[in-house]
């Protein structure tokens, strides 16, 4: 009788424990477990992070670390299915859709720093970029103080826009400064000659020349207006339980052989609709990165070993 109580006693506490444990789920991971979905933030033109296809489908290297860390929020869950319920979102829209809860990670192309981690949350770094323009050669502008008096484009809600904002009060340039709601309207804005210029970061304004239909006739200048910065997958803040899940699926990801395939498979290889190719191994930083994971948003914390 005393070994039937305590087997009782036994399955009681581990009964309530479980429940507790249920219970004790908070912030997003109590919100995908009840309603049995998470939702992505994707971009439209973020070529080659997250933009659509020709069907019209999220498709690209940030959409598909995304893809590993909904695999891991499931089998942290021990759900049997999860629903991927996918948001467009713009540079304006990112971060006041991830804070409100209508998406649950932005799987995008954004640039981690302080300013933005007063506000959201960044798993481990994916990329690192630095904030330059484009223009069409014929235009001959070499340096950012040749921008001086012109107009010059970048998009709504970046860091670059700021970026630029930011060298222009500084060397009293003088610059017509557009704000174009997405990536893909700021530079037809350069194609069409309203603006001679469009900062944005370095890997995308590539990526822009080489999808577009005269890729000869631009060039990505040399001249930065930042350091190299790390752009990662941003979560809402002060959810340590899930940052926890998506820091481990995004660092497994990363130092296994298959986070340098899925790079190479966006960066050096043919990629949809039009089959351009960017040619842009992985960086010497970069690769240190992924050895050793970090969401730092310094950029100087990101040298190669």
């Amino acid at each position: 009788m005393k070994r039937l109580h305590m087997l009782g006693f036994a399955l009681a506490t581990a009964l309530c424990t479980g429940g507790a444990q249920a219970e004790e789920l908070t912030g997003t991971l109590k919100k995908v477990q009840e309603t049995g979905a998470i939702t992505l933030g994707y971009r439209d033109t973020s070529i080659p992070f997250s933009y659509l296809d020709a069907d019209q489908k999220p498709v690209g290297f940030a959409m598909d670390i995304c893809g590993k860390v909904v695999e891991a929020v499931k089998k942290e869950l021990k759900l049997d299915k999860l629903e991927v319920r996918l948001t467009s979102v713009t540079s304006s829209t990112r971060i006041p859709l991830l804070a409100n809860g209508t998406i649950d990670l932005e799987c995008g192309s954004t640039t981690n720093n302080i300013d933005r981690q007063k506000q959201v949350a960044f798993t481990n770094t994916h990329f690192l970029t630095a904030s330059r323009f484009v223009s069409k050669k014929s235009s001959r502008i070499n340096s950012i103080d040749e921008l001086k008096g012109k107009t010059v484009v970048s998009t709504a809600g970046t860091t670059n826009i700021k970026q630029l904002t930011e060298a222009n009060a500084a060397r009293n340039l003088g610059v017509n400064i557009i704000a174009a709601n997405d990536h893909a309207e700021a530079f037809l804005m350069v194609e069409t000659d309203r603006a001679v210029a469009f900062v944005m970061d370095d890997i995308l304004l590539a990526a822009l020349v080489a999808g577009s239909k005269q890729p000869d006739v631009y060039v990505v200048s040399a001249d930065a207006f930042s350091k190299a910065e790390p752009c990662g997958i941003m979560l809402r803040k002060d959810d340590p339980a899930f940052k926890k899940v998506v820091d481990a699926a995004t660092a497994a990801l990363f130092q296994s052989p298959e986070g340098p395939k899925i790079y190479d498979k966006w960066f050096t290889q043919k990629i949809p609709p039009k089959g351009i190719n960017l040619n842009a191994p992985i960086s010497p930083a970069l690769r240190a990165e992924f050895a050793r994971p970090s969401d730092s948003p310094e950029p100087d914390s990101y040298k190669a070993m």
